[in-house]
């Protein structure tokens, strides 16, 4: 059963999940047209044309109704327009590592986390950890390749 918990995400992301909802709505008909082509190819039971293109509706119709789900549920966050001294979601995050190497992270929506592109979900452990932290604030986090340690070093919102 869907939760209708807010879903936070930017405006980048929920344009993300419009644009890939619209895709797969223009593919429904085509997807119709391949399986009653394969069914004028006679008997189904060994038929793999047909059991592909029927294979490839269940996903579609099953991506659709999560993606309308979220969809629904999208709570649009600016960060341009946070402020504060505590990290939040949207905010862009400078931290300094056990070796005082700076990362910097965003924290963004589930659909949005990218780790190779500085983003990071809300609810990933490290996210977890980050939420309600100021500047120069210690941060330690279990993740799959131990513990690390992080101090805040700058907290922006662009």
């Amino acid at each position: 059963m869907a939760s209708v918990d807010k879903l936070p995400m930017l405006q980048e992301g929920y344009d993300m999940l419009t644009a890939e909802l619209a895709a797969l709505r223009k593919e429904r008909p085509l997807i119709v047209d391949a399986i009653e082509e394969a069914r004028a190819h006679g008997d189904l039971s060994e038929n793999a044309e047909y059991h592909a293109a029927k294979e490839r509706q269940g996903q579609v119709e099953a991506t659709v109704i999560d993606l309308e789900d979220k969809i629904s549920r999208a709570h649009i966050i600016d960060p341009k327009t946070l402020s504060g001294d505590r990290i939040v979601f949207g905010a862009t995050v400078t931290l300094l590592d056990d070796q005082d190497k700076p990362v910097r992270y965003q924290i963004v929506g589930q659909t949005e986390a990218d780790a190779k592109m500085g983003r990071i979900s809300y609810n990933s452990p490290l996210g977890k950890a980050m939420i309600g932290r100021r500047v120069d604030d210690e941060i330690e986090v279990t993740v799959p390749s131990g513990d690390k340690f992080y101090v805040v070093e700058k907290i922006e919102f662009i």
